[in-house]
């Protein structure tokens, strides 16, 4: 990872990649945990909910960014690392579309564990804790030096963007 506050990141390294996937695997796994208790084949239907929604955002989200229109056949991200990029480029600003569709299909694939977390108020603990240290993790490292100005959640100082 970069530490300075003022430096944009422009790449990312594989120990980023996994920093990320191992936060993110908490609420995941607390997740699963939950729903493991009643079905073994809620976990299929929550894991191929969560290749859906991951194409989802690939398509919708992922290739507007920087990190996705550069240069390569293969992703080189905080979230995908030496995946193959499916979709054609569009680098720009997220219209309403992509904003609509990434936002909504996040929410439904946070949502869809609740249920069975509320039978377990111990992993709805570690599962909500988590993702919060998750979101502030991305937020108070990446938002603030993110190379996709038009991302919504781009802190990036404008001095910074426009020198």
């Amino acid at each position: 990872m970069i530490h300075s506050k003022n430096a944009l990141k422009t790449r990312y390294s594989f120990s980023d990649f996994l920093f990320y996937i191992c936060l993110l695997s908490v609420p995941f796994v607390t997740a699963v945990l939950a729903i493991l208790k009643i079905s073994v084949w809620l976990i299929i239907v929550f894991i191929g909910l969560g290749v859906g929604i991951t194409v989802l955002i690939l398509r919708f989200y992922c290739t507007r960014c920087p990190h996705y229109t550069r240069e390569g056949k293969y992703l080189k991200c905080i979230f995908f690392w030496g995946l193959p990029k499916f979709f054609n480029k569009r680098p720009g600003a997220l219209d309403v579309v992509d904003k609509v569709v990434t936002f909504s299909a996040t929410i439904v694939l946070l949502i869809f564990p609740i249920y069975w977390l509320l039978m377990e108020p111990g992993l709805l603990i570690v599962y909500i804790l988590s993702l919060i240290g998750f979101g502030a993790a991305i937020y108070r490292n990446e938002c603030e030096r993110c190379i996709y100005f038009e991302c919504p959640a781009n802190k990036v100082p404008e001095e910074i963007k426009n020198p």
